[in-house]
């Protein structure tokens, strides 16, 4: 058998990624941290948009996308650093407008109430539900998914279906890493119960943020096609497998999330061929930060 072709580490985005003409980007881990915002990102983001490129801010976040610009900005993501932004949120409400007059429980924090915002839906505790929207952990400081093993178990006996509002498993904010809803979503597939995934790795997410582009792009009077589209991302199981789930090539941004130890500067070929050994789609690149 071949060995796989080493994915090489690049410093600057602008050879591979400047020729493009559409970038999906990753948010939470190539933007900001979840709690401050990586400069040098924003400035590869808008360079990019000056010399005419559309970026698009795909996320795994579980807020619809006025929310979500409303947090960039608290984090301090300037709006010039992007076209528009889609998300696991507005995926989310398209899909709670297939279930008018449900009742729906809802998986996670209060802070993810703005998902069912004038949503033709009513929201009620477990033992009532008919269809289960996960968001995330309701503490996840603290808990973790086996806390939730004897409440996901109940409704999976019952067959509900679940809407994860978010597929990230883990998420880095500040210096920790924390379990999100995808983490919960596969805890109760494994128990038998049945989950659709609004967000990446899935197709469905990519097709809202290609339209979403090819919006941008219509309104100057330009076209584009899948194969102007580069996805950059820090997630190997979501950025990197959805990329290759859509068609398109992507590049690998290290963070704790992935990186052997804590030292995310630490980025070489034997990790890289480890971390994607299995993946058929594996990243054109990787690199430390996003930066033109």
């Amino acid at each position: 058998m071949e060995a796989s072709p080493k994915i090489p580490v690049i410093d600057s985005i602008r050879e591979i990624g400047g020729c493009r003409h559409v970038w999906f980007v990753d948010i939470w881990g190539v933007m900001h941290n979840g709690r401050d915002a990586f400069p040098d990102a924003s400035a590869a983001t808008r360079a990019f948009r000056d010399a005419g490129g559309v970026v698009v801010l795909l996320s795994n976040s579980p807020r619809p996308s006025p929310d979500l610009q409303d947090q960039l900005r608290l984090i301090r993501v300037p709006d010039d650093a992007y076209d528009a932004t889609v998300s696991s949120g507005d995926l989310t409400r398209h899909e709670l407008a297939k279930h008018k007059g449900a009742r729906v429980f809802h998986l996670g924090p209060a802070r993810d109430l703005p998902i069912f915002e004038n949503a033709e839906v009513t929201l009620t505790g477990p033992d009532d539900a008919e269809l289960i929207v996960c968001s995330g952990l309701f503490d996840d400081e603290v808990e973790t998914p086996e806390d939730y093993v004897d409440q996901l178990s109940s409704l999976a006996a019952r067959e509900l279906l679940m809407i994860c509002a978010n597929p990230d498993h883990k998420v880095e904010r500040g210096h920790q890493l924390l379990y999100c809803a995808g983490a919960l979503a596969a805890a109760y597939e494994t128990l038998g119960g049945k989950t659709f995934y609004a967000g990446k790795p899935h197709l469905p997410v990519y097709q809202l943020a290609f339209e979403t582009a090819a919006g941008i792009a219509a309104a100057r009077g330009e076209t584009v096609a899948k194969s102007d589209v580069l996805a950059i991302g820090d997630g190997a199981k979501t950025d990197i497998v959805g990329a290759g789930v859509f068609g398109v090539p992507s590049v690998f941004v290290a963070s704790r999330l992935h990186a052997p130890d804590e030292n995310v500067g630490l980025l070489d070929a034997e990790h890289l061929s480890a971390l994607f050994a299995e993946e058929p789609s594996p990243p054109i690149a990787a690199t430390r930060r996003l930066r033109w």
